[in-house]
């Protein structure tokens, strides 16, 4: 990862502070998640109009009411996600806590669940019930879990298969989560240059405008560091992907509350 005063691969000769350096992976990660959640927005759109016509066209009650009872999952889903958007442009450096990760994922797998069946996704999950809380900021470490599933995404054009699993380990005491994919996977040149800032094996932003700005895996190593967590990265050219990240587990006295 670069550091203070060291400058960006992708514009050799122009310094950056690690201040800045710091303010631009907050927006690259504020990005995904704005990227995704316009998406959803766009689909809870069109779910509320198509259900609106519907209540116009039908004049009995029974098809009134479940057209309106969908309008209105809807409109609470539209809140959701716009609750958790202001939550992360507001908080980039809130508090860690106790909190359920399994809990975490199941939420973030909710938000992104619609662009993931677009592009072909199949999810599957494998959350220990049994995983102790993690000490962690929820609205980062959601940030991770975007960026981590949109890169699974990118990385299955054709569509496939994404594995998020989540364990504990009792012997280090930590919490151990993982998201695979079944993608092109990452050469092993490249491996080792991963988590730098501004380096991206991407041309660009895809279709959806998501990507390649080489800050987005530099925000997660940035922030899974700063919760005194660990994150790497397994690879093979053809098979897929795998990112580890490891943090640690709550004290037992925090468990029960």
């Amino acid at each position: 990862m670069n550091q203070l005063g060291t400058p960006p691969a992708t514009e050799p000769g122009v310094w950056i502070s690690q201040h800045e350096l710091d303010r631009l992976r907050a927006l690259a990660t504020l990005g995904e998640l704005t990227g995704t959640a316009t998406h959803e927005f766009n689909n809870i759109l069109m779910t509320v109009m198509n259900y609106a016509k519907l209540a116009i066209r039908d004049r009995s009650d029974a098809g009134r009411d479940k057209a309106l009872n969908k309008i209105l999952d809807a409109s609470q889903r539209a809140a959701r996600i716009s609750s958790t958007i202001l939550a992360q442009a507001r908080n980039r450096h809130d508090s860690v806590a106790p909190a359920d990760l399994g809990e975490l994922i199941g939420d973030t797998l909710e938000l992104m669940s619609r662009e993931l069946r677009k592009y072909r996704v199949d999810v599957q999950t494998t959350l220990d019930p049994a995983v102790p809380k993690a000490l962690l900021s929820g609205n980062q470490i959601q940030s991770v879990l975007i960026n981590l599933l949109v890169n699974a995404r990118q990385a299955m054009p054709q569509g496939g298969t994404v594995t998020v699993s989540l364990a504990a380990d009792p012997a280090t005491n930590e919490v151990v989560l993982t998201v695979r994919d079944s993608g092109t996977g990452i050469p092993r040149d490249q491996l080792p240059k991963i988590f730098e800032s501004f380096y991206s094996t991407k041309q660009g932003p895809d279709e959806s405008g998501q990507g390649g700005t080489g800050l987005g895996l530099s925000a997660c190593k940035s922030i899974i560091d700063a919760h005194r967590g660990r994150i790497r990265v397994e690879s093979s050219v053809g098979v897929g992907t795998a990112f580890i990240i490891r943090l640690p587990a709550a004290a037992k006295d925090s468990q029960a509350a």
